[in-house]
């Protein structure tokens, strides 16, 4: 059965409107793409590696009322965008690499928890307050020098601790019932 010619317009429309549409949506695709990529082949952004993440910190840090707030840097140094999701784990250590009292408490205050996407080179940063331990009775503290922290970015991909020499007084005691004298924010 042969087509009216009103049939093969509306059938040559269609055609051309639908060819329209996929042409629109190709180009969508590959203006979306990452730069340098063909479209559909764009790499997904995944947790950074915990290797490639060089950890170090501002000093001297700010001060105010007897705590000082440090300014925590996550340098991804791996050849591709990565991200880090939420708040990194620190303790105080000794000479020896060993922890010294109650880990760095999260405070959603000091940067709530969200992902950040850190572009091959580029850094975030995570807020760390440290109470100077003489503002703690010595009894419930047990004050000594700390020789650095130890601090572990928040990858969750072979996560290595990493050691940022840095002096100042902490806390022994540890528990619920011992101070708690550092508190850190989340990447941001």
């Amino acid at each position: 059965m042969g087509l009216t010619t009103r049939a093969r317009r509306i059938a040559a429309a269609a055609t051309t409107t639908v060819a329209a549409a996929g042409l629109a949506i190709g180009i969508s695709t590959l203006a979306q793409a990452a730069p340098g990529s063909r479209a559909g082949t764009a790499v997904p952004v995944t947790a950074c590696d915990s290797h490639v993440v060089l950890v170090w910190m501002n000093i001297p840090g700010n001060g105010a009322a007897g705590t000082i707030f440090y300014r925590l840097h996550f340098t991804n140094l791996s050849g591709r965008a990565c991200t880090l999701d939420g708040f990194p784990f620190i303790h105080a250590v000794n000479l020896a690499g060993l922890p010294i009292g109650n880990r760095a408490v999260f405070k959603r205050r000091l940067g709530a928890p969200h992902t950040v996407t850190v572009g091959r080179g580029k850094t975030v940063n995570a807020t760390l307050a440290i109470t100077e331990a003489s503002n703690f009775p010595r009894t419930k503290c047990k004050p000594v020098t700390a020789a650095g922290l130890e601090v572990f970015a928040p990858t969750g991909i072979n996560e290595v601790g990493r050691i940022v020499p840095i002096p100042f007084g902490a806390c022994t005691t540890v528990g619920r019932l011992a101070p708690f004298f550092m508190r850190v924010g989340a990447v941001h």
